[in-house]
């Protein structure tokens, strides 16, 4: 898809470090496109060192929204003054929105991964979910699955105090809400955790970073207990290929990068974007364009 920009057209923007790989550019792109708008979506390289100094630039050039991906999360949060209850809640900023000037921090990345959960028909009301990781993406996932309600949460990570600080806040902030657990990473391999689970989240670069997933028993799961991946990918992850292979149902993170790039785009814009055009959008530029 070719734009024209020129001096009229209003940017929006992803800071990150890498961006190269992101498919917002093509997401937003579309739905602009699709509306008729002069509106342009743009990746920019922001090193960590210059966060805060792009932020501050956003008035000066000024952007209507930006997005953030890693390594910016967090530090944002500390950085921005006008931050929403999700933000305060998570400790992540994944959306920045210039109003006349002025910074408002807000975080869409639970919602999209509830809404995605929610259209992949979950009920977590009285089941067990297992969250991997303790970083902002696993706090992300942790919530929805509150949201979801969820009578239990694992939350087993690498480092076990990191998994206990965050099963400590979250459970601060959501009084009454799921059972938090903090486990270690070897908790993937208990088969009496695995047989309770209704649903599974790698919420770590694992699989990424790494050609193999740590050791994990699929076949100990119930049958109908969804392995969820907040990685997306053009195939299947390391992390979901056993759970494929053990015929377990899975998703990746795609489904909740359209939602949360859905709730962005309004609050960039003001209005919503046209209904399957971002995920159509993403699933052609991942070359998964059938599905």
């Amino acid at each position: 898809m070719s734009l024209e920009i020129n001096g009229a057209t209003g940017l929006t923007a992803i800071f990150g470090d890498p961006v190269e790989h992101s498919k917002s550019p093509a997401m937003h792109n579309a739905a602009y496109a699709a509306l008729k708008m002069d509106r342009a979506y743009v990746a920019l390289h922001v090193r960590s060192a210059d966060l805060a100094a792009a932020l501050r630039a956003i008035p000066a050039f000024n952007l209507l929204g930006v997005n953030l991906t890693v390594p910016h999360k967090e530090t944002a949060a500390r950085l921005i003054k006008n931050l929403s209850k999700e933000v305060r809640l998570l400790g992540a900023v994944n959306c920045v929105i210039n109003r006349r000037g002025k910074l408002y921090g807000d975080n869409t990345d639970a919602r999209g991964l509830e809404r995605d959960l929610r259209e992949l028909a979950v009920d977590l009301h009285g089941q067990l979910a297992i969250v991997i990781g303790a970083g902002g993406a696993a706090a992300s996932a942790v919530l929805a699955c509150q949201r979801l309600g969820a009578s239990e949460v694992a939350i087993c990570n690498r480092t076990t105090d990191r998994a206990r600080a965050l099963a400590k806040r979250m459970a601060r902030r959501r009084r009454g809400a799921s059972k938090l657990e903090p486990l270690g990473l070897d908790a993937i391999a208990n088969v009496e955790l695995l047989k309770g689970a209704r649903l599974v989240i790698n919420a770590t670069p694992m699989g990424l970073t790494t050609a193999r997933f740590p050791a994990f028993d699929y076949e100990a799961t119930p049958r109908n207990c969804l392995f969820y991946d907040l990685i997306y990918a053009a195939k299947a992850t390391a992390f979901l290929k056993p759970a494929i292979a053990a015929k377990r149902p899975v998703a990746d993170g795609a489904g909740m990068l359209v939602n949360q790039g859905e709730l962005a785009f309004k609050l960039f814009n003001r209005v919503s974007p046209p209904a399957g055009v971002m995920r159509a959008a993403l699933l052609n530029s991942l070359g998964r364009s059938n599905q």
